[in-house]
C-alpha cells in the first residue's frame, strides 16, 4: 500500500519542482530584460493580470509628461530669444549713439582744423613767424 502512495506523490513533487523551476526562469528573465524600475510595471502587471490597465495609465502619464515637457522647453526657447531680441536692439541703439557722437566729433576736428589754417594764414600775413 505504501507502494502506491509513493508513485502518487512522486509525480506531485515532479509537478511542483517543474513550476519552481519555471518560476526561477521567469524571474531571471525579468531581471536580466527589465531595468530596475519597469520591474515594478511588471509586478503590477501580473497581479492584474495583465489587462492592459496599467499599461494604458502609464501611457497617458507618458504623454502628459511629453506635453509639459514641450510646453516648458517652447517657453524658455521664447524667453532666450526674446532675450537676444532685446540684446540686439540694445546694441543697435548704443552702436548709433557712438556713431553720432563720432560724427559730431569728426565736425568738430574739422572746424578746430579750419581754425588753425585760419590763425596760421592770419600769422603768416602779420609776419610773424612760429
Amino acid at each position: 500500500m505504501e507502494r502506491p502512495s509513493l508513485e502518487i506523490n512522486l509525480p506531485d513533487t515532479h509537478e511542483e519542482g517543474k513550476l519552481y523551476v519555471v518560476d526561477s526562469l521567469n524571474n531571471l528573465n525579468k531581471l536580466n530584460v527589465c531595468p530596475d524600475g519597469s520591474q515594478h510595471v511588471l509586478d503590477e502587471e501580473e497581479n492584474t493580470g495583465g489587462t492592459g490597465e496599467n499599461m494604458a495609465g502609464s501611457n497617458i502619464r507618458n504623454q502628459c509628461l511629453f506635453f509639459v515637457t514641450f510646453i516648458l522647453s517652447l517657453i524658455v526657447s521664447l524667453a532666450l530669444v526674446s532675450f537676444v531680441i532685446f540684446l540686439i536692439i540694445q546694441t543697435r541703439n548704443k552702436m548709433d549713439q557712438i556713431s553720432s557722437r563720432l560724427i559730431s566729433e569728426k565736425k568738430n576736428i574739422e572746424d578746430l582744423k579750419k581754425m588753425n589754417k585760419m590763425i596760421l594764414k592770419h600769422l603768416n600775413q602779420s609776419g610773424i613767424k612760429v
